[in-house]
């Protein structure tokens, strides 16, 4: 299990506004489940936006009207008859605030209304929602959440992105198709926040090591490449000539059962093993000592769940993070990750 409180963190790193003054007291609030936690950061998020307004946008409006305005559809005005009740049929741009972020917002919203959440939080959407009464609704699950961002509307992207854990990891529709949401996001999306928290995390606080999310190439005696599936390391980071390869797992169980014994998922140590070497043997020539982690988060299994292994010269570790932690110890088992691969390093 995880703490509420961790997952606000881990929101924070992959979410750099939440680590702003407006957000700060959130660490230290008592959420009952993330459908809490989410109304709460987007009651937060659209107050400090609605002190600037709610970002609008020239939104292309066809329009039968008794006056001109913009451009006039003449096909339209002739297949409607408009001009016998005098008006004619009216192409303009409108700057509007029913745009489709703010459709979402305001969607989202209404999903929350119906979710187990205070009464108190409740009464501040209906508040927020008087704003939005010029939004229309829409579908959330048929969406496009492929959105633009610029300069005016950055604040948006981290409530949209509320809003997408929200539709997308929250949101479980039963047999009877009753919609509800969930205490805890899906497992498939906890996975994308976890390694994107790992990933923020060593990135913003060990400048001193190089940590991106490289590609692997294979070390090929030709170069017949074609329909090998692309190496993508989740947390690839590196200082002078040693390299560590991360990648994070989430996962019910670290391990299987097989006749009555716990082993690790083959499947997993095998792509581990494999972007080590290749990574290796392309960096032959540089001498450059390269080592890998399966980073799970841990699990209620009875067993030990940090290995290092020894792999034809290369070490290969199995280790577990405790997210249900107090965040301060969960972050001392990061560090401790980047003291035992890059002695020396300093933490910011």
């Amino acid at each position: 299990m995880i703490s509420i409180q961790n997952i606000y963190y881990m929101l924070s790193y992959a979410f750099k506004v939440l680590r702003d003054n407006g957000y700060k007291s959130m660490a230290t609030e008592e959420f009952n489940n993330m459908a809490e936690m989410m109304a709460q950061i987007l009651l937060r998020g659209i107050s400090l936006r609605l002190k600037r307004g709610l970002e609008k946008e020239y939104l292309s409006q066809t329009q039968a009207l008794s006056f001109l305005r913009g451009k006039i559809d003449i096909s339209d005005s002739i297949k409607t008859q408009s001009i016998r009740k005098r008006q004619l049929v009216c192409i303009y741009d409108d700057f509007s605030i029913n745009n489709r972020m703010n459709q979402i917002i305001k969607s989202t919203l209404e999903i929350l209304l119906k979710a187990d959440i205070g009464k108190n939080r409740k009464k501040e959407i209906r508040k927020l929602m008087v704003f939005f009464s010029d939004v229309d609704s829409i579908d959330l699950y048929s969406a496009d959440w492929n959105l633009r961002y610029n300069r005016n509307n950055q604040t948006y992207q981290m409530l949209i992105g509320i809003c997408y854990l929200v539709v997308k990891g929250l949101m479980q529709t039963n047999s009877d198709g009753v919609t509800k949401l969930m205490d805890y996001l899906d497992e498939q999306h906890m996975w994308s926040l976890y390694q994107n928290f790992i990933f923020q995390y060593y990135k913003k606080h060990y400048p001193g090591l190089k940590v991106s999310s490289s590609q692997i190439p294979w070390f090929l005696d030709d170069d017949k490449k074609e329909m090998l599936p692309v190496m993508q390391s989740d947390i690839y980071i590196q200082r002078d000539n040693t390299v560590l390869i991360i990648d994070a797992k989430y996962y019910k169980n670290i391990t299987q059962v097989q006749f009555g014994k716990h082993k690790f998922h083959s499947a997993h140590l095998y792509q581990m093993f494999a972007y080590v070497k290749n990574c290796e043997y392309n960096f032959a020539d540089e001498k450059i000592s390269v080592s890998g982690m399966l980073l799970y988060a841990k699990t209620d299994e009875f067993i030990e769940q940090n290995h290092v292994y020894q792999m034809h010269g290369n070490k290969i570790s199995i280790n577990s993070l405790d997210l249900n932690l107090p965040f301060e110890q969960l972050a001392m088992q990061m560090d401790e990750i980047v003291k035992t691969h890059f002695p020396g390093v300093e933490k910011h």
